[in-house]
């Protein structure tokens, strides 16, 4: 795809400016072709799930044996298997693709090389896992729908910042006449998918290249930290959707909050959120959108805007067996992904050391058990469509 529009300004900050990171730097790839995206398709069959989190050591573990398991290569950097370099032809994008799956080791976890920094979250197996925990609450969560937007018969869908790809995989599987596409910085994906389904490695806070009035349904999922430039980011989702097509965004908050008297004002999680707002405010990538989407959504020209609110408990304090199970689920979800939600952005962009950051992030792992605390994440679901010219 295309170089991004020069007018448009960088990132407010590298994740690798302040000398925190021991890992090997990456030299820029030599084609323009590199500046925003490079193509490949995998396949696989969604990984099925249970209703209710098995013991916290699971993932980890399993993470921690397939991550051993890899072959690394030189520099430190560990090759995925899963890319299929031989799609990209010529020898600048052979270069682009062996760049792209030489990823970087830092702190013991493995994060993306395409447009390094841009991205805060590891790659590695572990969090994998914990991406496709969060999908299971969604499902949970939506009452097992994959979206909310009342689509009809779409014909070419958009996952934007696609993950491991799953919701992607599964919508592809729901509307077999649709063309799916998920963008992401990782080729993390499986290799086995339906034929309707393809990823594509991509920048989508650079100017988009897909062609104008494209998309039925465009589905934005956890971008929270990830965007620069929100205004800019639904302009171009606006540009490239078809008139009468959806968008919906599906974000919660990171500063978990009480509707009792159970969580003083001097408590943890208080510190928690505070602290991950921050890191987002330095990253120049806010963390806030979960209540900004709506009218980020108007003020791009959508129409027929509608917000969904939920909830996700901490843990598993509440009475009611739905919201019971989500929270165990996010008790999990949080207990094991914890590290690599935020040790990057503590040790890059807080600067801290990285004994300092794991006294944190126990902290939060002890806070969690905590039942009497009734705390929870709140969250919206935004969709709106792109209103048909009269």
């Amino acid at each position: 795809m295309a170089a991004p529009n020069p007018s448009k300004p960088d990132d407010a900050f590298s994740l690798h400016s302040i000398g925190q990171d021991s890992a090997v730097q990456l030299n820029d790839p030599p084609s323009q072709h590199s500046e925003h995206s490079t193509h490949t398709t995998h396949g696989a069959a969604a990984p099925s799930h249970n209703d209710a989190p098995g013991p916290s050591s699971g993932p980890h573990q399993g993470a921690m044996q397939a991550h051993n398991d890899e072959p690394e290569g030189p520099d430190g950097y560990v090759s995925d298997s899963g890319f299929d370099s031989g799609s990209l032809l010529g020898d600048e994008t052979d270069t682009l693709a062996s760049s792209i799956m030489h990823y970087r080791m830092e702190n013991g976890r493995q994060y993306h090389a395409y447009r390094d920094g841009a991205y805060w979250g590891p790659n590695d197996e572990l969090a994998k896992e914990i991406l496709d925990f969060a999908h299971h609450m969604y499902l949970l969560t939506l009452d097992h729908k994959l979206h909310l937007a009342p689509i009809r018969n779409p014909q070419t869908i958009l996952d934007v910042g696609t993950g491991t790809g799953i919701w992607a995989i599964d919508m592809a599987d729901q509307y077999p006449s649709a063309t799916v596409i998920g963008t992401d910085l990782s080729p993390i994906q499986p290799e086995w998918v339906p034929p309707n389904c393809h990823f594509e490695i991509d920048d989508v806070t650079l100017e988009w290249t897909f062609p104008e009035d494209h998309f039925d349904f465009v589905h934005i999922r956890e971008l929270f930290g990830c965007i620069p430039d929100w205004d800019f980011f639904f302009q171009q989702a606006y540009e490239h959707m078809k008139p009468g097509g959806w968008i919906e965004i599906v974000e919660h908050s990171v500063q978990p909050i009480a509707d009792d008297d159970t969580m003083g004002p001097d408590h943890f999680f208080h510190l928690w959120g505070e602290t991950v707002v921050q890191m987002g405010q330095i990253f120049g990538k806010s963390f806030t959108i979960w209540s900004e989407a709506k009218e980020r959504m108007e003020r791009a020209g959508f129409v027929d805007i509608v917000e969904v609110e939920y909830k996700w408990p901490m843990n598993g304090w509440p009475e009611d067996k739905r919201l019971k199970n989500i929270g165990r689920w996010n008790q999990l979800r949080l207990h094991e992904g914890i590290e690599g939600f935020m040790l990057r952005l503590l040790t890059q962009v807080g600067g801290w050391s990285v004994a300092r950051a794991q006294v944190f992030l126990a902290e939060m792992r002890k806070t969690l058990k905590d039942y009497k605390i009734h705390a929870y994440l709140p969250g919206t679901v935004v969709y709106g469509r792109k209103p048909i010219p009269s």
